[in-house]
């Protein structure tokens, strides 16, 4: 956000949930219709248990349930701000909202630097950020399995 120019702050204060979570970021400025735009991202396995059913329907299924769940869990704060989930499968699909998002956000980066291709780099860099925390998943998970393996 900060290299789009627009100045924001990560895990703002007085935005609390009724569980004490707090959303991801906010913009410090209005994004939209005079409203500051607040997100929140989640990067889901489409196999788990609570995504499974979903994900056998439709690529990128599991993508936007979880943005749906998300946006339920934030519906104290949409009165006054825009809210964005941002939902990513770990393997690639993001939710149809979170994209039209990061094409917006990639056409600001686009603008401040003078290159279009930033639209592209923003989701190549995505892209790449998703398959390593799917490779530190997987070792976490190796790991996990070791370890109880050596403690038997």
């Amino acid at each position: 956000m900060a290299s789009a120019g627009i100045p924001c702050t990560k895990g703002p204060l007085g935005l609390s949930r009724s569980d004490g979570k707090r959303p991801d970021g906010l913009s410090l400025v209005p994004w939209e219709a005079g409203k500051p735009l607040t997100w929140d991202v989640t990067v889901i396995c489409p196999l788990a248990d609570s995504y499974v059913a979903a994900a056998a329907r439709e690529a990128g299924s599991a993508a936007e349930e979880a943005a749906t769940r998300k946006t339920a869990k934030y519906t104290n704060i949409q009165a006054h701000h825009i809210f964005q989930p941002v939902a990513v499968e770990s393997s690639g699909p993001i939710n149809a909202s979170g994209r039209v998002f990061l094409s917006k956000l990639g056409r600001k980066l686009a603008d401040q630097s003078g290159d279009d291709r930033e639209i592209s780099f923003l989701f190549q860099r995505l892209s790449v950020l998703i398959g390593w925390w799917r490779g530190t998943v997987v070792e976490r998970q190796s790991l996990a399995s070791e370890l109880s393996l050596s403690c038997a």
